[in-house]
């Protein structure tokens, strides 16, 4: 009898605490810059210095059960209905661009509104492509052929071509590079990859030179190269003070940084986006380079244990899972962090947990709590 209890009693769920931790001290970290890059300005309008704290803090509360319920939600259910998330993963970026249904602003339409909250779904929308990818890809066990391939390239192209008609420049080279990744690790030969690569440089070049995107996001693509202009003019004048005023508030942090609330120029609103897409300057700022390094290693451990996660995967499924989900969080990283300091172009791409915005805060959470899932169910 004791036996047959033995046998029938579920696998102990073990948990990465490593991973757990450092998600969590990620955004204590980034509630703290947020409310530090903010402050000023609400002070200088005459509103409440708490009012982007309190709903950071809102965001990272709820993207922590978020986090605990994907953790000890077996993943491996997930592929059953990967196609059926796919779906609706596409449902809803359709659903976002219709009229008075979706929020549209400045010929953007990216949001659903619901009262004082502005919910984005292609930050979700990664993580359904995601784990359609990986449900295909997991059902090839004997590898992939160029038919498949055809169909990885629509399954991916379809959510991405969606996300960059909205318009989402940001979300669609991240998706781009997830897809891109997650194909090397499926085992597609390296001469498919060089090909895809080449393909993609003749696409960017070709969309490019056609202004299929428009201006702006052009001149925030090159300004990066163009930020040693003498005299920029016109939009350019105002992409290239975006970066120079990013630029500027690193430099002035120098080694330790001016500390906490005495960054001038973060301060008082010099850096634009300052907590949201350029939240990393407020950490160069008034962390210096000290805090700067810090912060991008606490985000290093998270990528690298979700790695970890998809390294002691118990079957192909929960493996690229965890690689989509680590090359989400990396190349966001990366990119962000990147783009403040003038070595990559300008793009809307939010640093994982430490930007303003509660749907990329909740999708990070929930990319963890996938590889929480596959760590925790590694071994049987």
């Amino acid at each position: 009898m004791s036996e047959r209890r033995l046998m029938t009693r579920r696998p102990t769920i073990v948990v990465d605490p490593i991973l757990v931790l450092f998600t969590i001290l990620a955004a204590v970290i980034g509630v703290v810059m947020v409310y530090t890059a903010t402050r000023g300005q609400l002070l200088l309008a005459g509103a409440s210095p708490t009012h982007y704290l309190t709903r950071q803090a809102l965001f990272v509360m709820l993207g922590i059960v978020v986090m605990g319920v994907l953790g000890f939600f077996d993943y491996r259910k997930l592929e059953a209905i990967g196609m059926a998330i796919y779906g609706l993963s596409l449902f809803i970026l359709l659903a976002v661009m219709v009229p008075h249904l979706g929020s549209h602003t400045l010929g953007s339409a990216r949001w659903f509104t619901l009262g004082p909250i502005q919910i984005q779904p292609s930050e979700f929308a990664v993580l359904g492509m995601v784990i359609a990818i990986a449900t295909y890809c997991a059902r090839r066990p004997d590898g992939l052929s160029w038919v498949d391939l055809v169909k990885l390239l629509a399954l991916g192209g379809v959510p991405i071509g969606l996300v960059m008609i909205q318009p989402d420049l940001g979300t669609g080279i991240i998706m781009s590079v997830v897809l891109f990744v997650m194909l090397a690790v499926a085992g597609l030969p390296t001469r498919v990859l060089v090909l895809l690569m080449v393909v993609v440089v003749a696409v960017v070049a070709f969309v490019l030179a056609t202004g299929l995107l428009h201006h702006y996001q052009i001149l925030r693509i090159t300004s990066f190269l163009k930020q040693d202009t003498k005299h920029p003019t016109g939009t350019l004048a105002g992409a290239v003070y975006n970066l120079q005023q990013a630029k500027e508030a690193i430099a002035i942090g120098g080694f330790h940084g001016t500390g906490l609330n005495h960054g001038p120029l973060t301060s008082l609103g010099y850096v634009p986006e300052q907590q949201t897409d350029f939240i990393f300057t407020a950490v160069g700022e008034q962390l210096g380079f000290i805090g700067g390094a810090g912060v991008l290693a606490v985000l290093g451990v998270v990528a690298w244990r979700v790695l970890r996660a998809g390294q002691l995967a118990r079957d192909e499924f929960g493996r690229l899972v965890c690689v989509g989900v680590f090359t989400f969080i990396a190349f966001s990283t990366f990119q962000n962090a990147g783009m403040t300091m003038g070595i990559m172009p300008i793009t809307g791409i939010p640093l994982p947990f430490i930007s303003y915005g509660g749907t990329a805060v909740v999708a990070f959470f929930a990319g963890v709590g996938l590889a929480l899932s596959v760590y925790a169910r590694r071994a049987g």
